[in-house]
């Protein structure tokens, strides 16, 4: 007889890896997302087009959830909403620089560098018990910011890197937030369905203020929802990377240990960068955008190998818990 332990892990496991399929179906979809708001409005603004890439998906994401239990949507635990707010905050803030961090940079580099997140948290856990993390933490450290340094182009005559990486490693800090608040033992008893709902709220009470505040006018709010293929990828960022990915994720991720989930999200920037070699094309074809496929250059090889390579060798052997 299976045991039943095991076949849960097993499902978790296999339904954390579709949610990084999804995430990383997202990186080239924002993008042509975002290079379809500079063809229909060229001089809205780059915070304007990020912040309307960002609001629609959530607003629908909330209203699908909402519906799908339409008389007891609003019923959850102080904690469930707790909870759901403190995901949803980190998530406004390290979406808000990645989105617009895509627009300075390739989707590959940002996907290879969001995951930057998962090899700053044994070094916040190390700081936060005044504890050395060893060796190995170290030298997984040092991987990371190689690789980082390869994405990033860094200029070393002028000891800078260019906005998009810049935001991009800015938004780890918070999706760094995100895993470990999933991770609480205090809300081991919450309800999936119910964290993703205000989640998605919150999102998007946050986000659609500050896209009317940045509207170069109000006709530039309307303009988006006149273009069939501007409403066909928000479709599918709000169903696939958005109700899907994160539903899956605050389902599943709490099943497994964090050393498994770290170990899973690792496969995220493969999946993205994968896409990103081949769904451009095909976007631009439907758009009328200019977003050719990415290639397989040395710095994407070498810079991602070492931050994936970082991040396994992290995750097979953790730090041990204080």
């Amino acid at each position: 007889m299976p045991n039943p332990v095991s076949t849960e892990r097993t499902r978790a496991l296999w339904m954390l890896v579709l949610t990084n399929f999804l995430w990383g179906l997202s990186f080239p979809l924002i993008k042509a997302i975002l290079l379809l708001h500079e063809k229909l409005l060229p001089d809205a603004g780059t915070w304007f087009a990020t912040l309307y890439t960002v609001a629609p998906r959530f607003l629908f994401a909330t209203v699908i959830l909402a519906a799908w239990r339409p008389r007891d949507f609003w019923r959850m635990t102080r904690a469930e909403f707790t909870q759901g707010v403190t995901i949803g905050l980190f998530a406004v803030a390290g979406m808000l620089l990645q989105n617009d961090g895509l627009q300075f940079t390739a989707a590959s580099t940002s996907a290879f560098l969001t995951q930057v997140s998962a090899i700053l948290i044994p070094v916040w856990v190390a700081l936060r018990v005044r504890h050395n993390p060893g060796w190995l933490t170290w030298l997984c450290c040092a991987l990371v910011l190689a690789g980082v340094a390869i994405l990033g182009r860094f200029d070393w005559r002028e000891l800078s890197f260019g906005r998009g990486e810049w935001e991009t490693l800015l938004s780890s800090l918070f999706f760094m937030g995100i895993i470990l608040t999933l991770d609480k033992k205090a809300f081991a008893g919450n309800r999936p369905e119910k964290i993703t709902l205000v989640m998605f709220a919150t999102l998007a009470l946050a986000f659609w203020p500050l896209a009317a505040i940045t509207a170069p006018d109000a006709a530039a709010l309307i303009v988006p929802w006149t273009s069939p293929v501007w409403l066909g990828f928000t479709a599918g960022l709000t169903v696939f990377c958005t109700v899907g990915a994160f539903s899956l994720m605050n389902a599943w991720q709490p099943k497994i240990t964090a050393t498994e989930a770290g170990l899973i999200y690792c496969i995220e920037p493969i999946f993205g960068s994968a896409m990103a070699l081949i769904l451009p094309a095909w976007f631009s074809m439907w758009a009328g955008i200019d977003y050719a496929n990415e290639r397989a250059t040395w710095t994407l090889l070498v810079g991602g190998s070492l931050i994936t390579l970082a991040n396994v060798l992290l995750q097979l052997k953790p730090p041990v818990k204080q």
